[in-house]
């Protein structure tokens, strides 16, 4: 073993210990070890070792393909979910949540289709208010419905190259990793590299390396992701702990959904016609109509058997999340005085912020007009809520009590402003966009093109995906000020830093040291036990360390054994891909578990009650997929 292998084992072992240890976020922890390889390198010789082959190379993996393609499609996710996809999925899932089983079934689904076209972070993050919503609506345990649904988008994440960073990893370096290899048998025929080649029936001088593609990983992907929801519906849930089953639903899982709003009949509205008494369970009790505003401004009560008519103007309860979804649906629009505030007030710094009225505050008491005459007109006052008591009155006639909750819209530094200055309370933060209009076909149009674009070859899915973006922003999907908020800083510098820690160990030679132990310790055993001994161990790692880490550093090795045994590297690589993804025995090993530890009330010991029969299931089963789709 030499002085460079010894180095990177040791920087490899720190950092899988500060991992662990966890005072630091993983993504200081790869600064770290980044810092550490550099001053390694400087101490044992610079020029002679071969821990960083050039110091203006030592930041180069904040360009590496996959680190681009993570932070866009984390991107492509905010826009998905601003174009209304999701409230359109989750609205159609309302009725299955009655019953337990079709409630966690569909949750679980669900959250697993969208993991597919999205990242699995991201679908989690759409469809975690949605759980919790049903939760309380049912009086059931969040519990016992959040850990399936991590888990879930977990496994769909396996579906596709952009479901979850593993994949998008592997994807990449299958093609960086036979550019090098391809190099290395040109520049020495007779090398067990080039034999290698040879062994797999490859014109090197012919041979064109490719990273998977979008599709490359759903065979395999797919059936695990179907296979595990199946577990999780049936079995798997009834593994959580039972003090969780019947855990009470927690006061803080506060939801808005009375929302006092005045809204107008369009041509072409699909309430026209429909009785007031018919239109509750035509919107599926998402929606009240309270009264009718006349042509003299003024209030009147409404008979149920009212028909309504093109042009009727209403006063109505709604949540905005929901309204936002039911406007674009059955084609209703705000009242023309409101419609124009919010055109004119409309700029690329608009926000709509929830905020609550308490003592104390100068709203107490106080009408709209002060409202508008105090903030000089930068704001619009879009609804009010207050629980329980039906208003009879238009919005700029009601008088502000302590406890009423405003949706206010405007830009987001006078928000801030007038916000403190009433001595308001600001809400956390909810997708609220109430009067813009859903644009689900459009956004759909934009993400298959890329996906097309990529898939056929005709652009690099790094191109695809920015393409992807600039037509978002262009036709105003995603906000500019929006287009950097949803990317996890954090994972980036995580990738950036441990890309060139994860060169290291094949520059060192470290992957073939390790790949020849692992051998060692597998000798005479089947090439299918070695490789699911490889998705083992990287699983083990995906649990307790983060897992772009993972697969970072189980790809090179996974490689070295495939040469080492002179089969094909792409069922290893697939078996680092699974493994990497499916980290379900602690909160610590994958986002999505971490996500739901608060709301869900878990402990650190319940994940893997659940997580361990479902991992056991996922090398079960995933050793014989990844052998029928890629054999050796």
């Amino acid at each position: 073993m030499t002085t460079d292998q010894i180095a990177i084992l040791l920087i490899i072992v720190m950092t899988f210990a500060l991992f662990i240890w966890g005072r630091f976020r993983y993504d200081i922890v790869s600064i770290i070890a980044l810092g550490t390889l550099f001053i390694a390198d400087k101490v044992l010789g610079g020029e002679t070792s071969k821990l960083v082959m050039d110091e203006s190379e030592l930041f180069i993996g904040f360009a590496h393909p996959a680190v681009i393609t993570v932070a866009l499609v984390l991107i492509i996710s905010r826009a998905l979910r601003n174009s209304g996809v999701v409230d359109l999925i989750s609205r159609q899932m309302a009725p299955f949540s009655k019953n337990q089983f079709t409630h966690i079934t569909s949750l679980s689904g669900v959250v697993a289709i969208l993991s597919a076209i999205m990242n699995n972070v991201g679908a989690l993050a759409l469809m975690l208010p949605v759980a919790l919503k049903s939760s309380i609506k049912q009086k059931r345990s969040p519990s016992i419905i959040l850990m399936p649904l991590a888990f879930a988008s977990i496994l769909g994440g396996m579906i596709t190259m952009i479901g979850t960073p593993p994949n998008i990893i592997i994807s990449t370096f299958r093609k960086t990793q036979l550019i090098d290899l391809k190099a290395r048998a040109l520049e020495d025929p007779s090398s067990p590299i080039a034999k290698y080649f040879v062994s797999q029936n490859i014109n090197i001088e012919q041979f064109k390396p490719e990273a998977f593609s979008m599709l490359d990983f759903t065979p395999v992907g797919a059936a695990l992701a179907l296979m595990g929801v199946l577990f999780i519906a049936l079995i798997g849930w009834r593994l959580i702990p039972k003090t969780l089953h019947k855990k009470p639903i927690s006061d803080s899982l506060f939801s808005i959904d009375e929302y006092i709003t005045e809204i107008r009949i369009p041509e072409g509205c699909k309430f026209i016609g429909l009785q007031i008494s018919e239109i509750e369970n035509f919107t599926k009790d998402r929606l009240t109509v309270f009264g009718q505003i006349s042509e003299d401004e003024t209030m009147r009560l409404l008979h149920n058997e009212h028909i309504i008519e093109k042009g009727d103007r209403f006063q109505i309860k709604a949540d905005p999340v929901d309204l936002k979804v039911m406007m674009d649906e059955y084609g209703l629009r705000l009242t023309k005085v409101m419609r124009q505030r919010i055109d004119r007030l409309q700029d690329p710094n608009t926000a709509f912020k929830e905020v609550l009225i308490t003592q104390g505050s100068l709203l107490e008491n106080k009408n709209r007009d002060f409202f508008y005459k105090h903030t000089s007109n930068t704001l619009t006052l879009m609804a009010v809520a207050r629980q329980g008591h039906p208003f009879s009155k238009r919005l700029g006639e009601i008088i502000f009590k302590i406890g009423d909750i405003l949706l206010l819209q405007g830009n987001t530094d006078d928000l801030n402003d007038n916000i403190s200055s009433l001595e308001l309370i600001p809400l956390a933060k909810r997708d609220v966009k109430v009067g813009v209009f859903s644009k689900v076909g459009l956004a759909l149009l934009i993400f298959g093109s890329a996906i097309a674009l990529s898939m056929f070859g005709i652009l690099p899915i790094t191109l695809a995906f920015t393409g992807a973006v600039l037509m978002y922003l262009f036709t105003g999907i995603l906000p500019l000020r929006e287009l950097y908020q949803q990317i996890d800083w954090p994972i980036i510098v995580l990738l950036g830093a441990m890309i060139p820690v994860s060169n290291a160990l094949q520059t060192t030679g470290s992957t073939e040291l390790i790949a020849d132990f692992l051998l060692g310790i597998t000798t005479n055993l089947p090439s299918w036990s070695i490789l699911a001994l490889v998705m083992i161990i990287t699983m083990t790692l995906s649990d307790v360390i983060n897992n772009a880490a993972t697969a970072l550093i189980m790809a090179p090795i996974a490689v070295e054994i495939a040469i080492a045994t002179g089969v094909s590297m792409d069922p290893f690589l697939m078996s680092v891909a699974v493994g990497a993804s499916c980290a379900f025995l602690t909160p610590i090993g994958h986002q999505c578990n971490a996500l739901i530890l608060g709301p869900g009330g878990y402990r650190f010991s319940d994940y893997w009650r659940m997580g361990l029969p479902l991992e056991i299931l996922i090398v079960i089963l995933g050793t014989p997929l990844i052998l029928y789709f890629w054999p050796l």
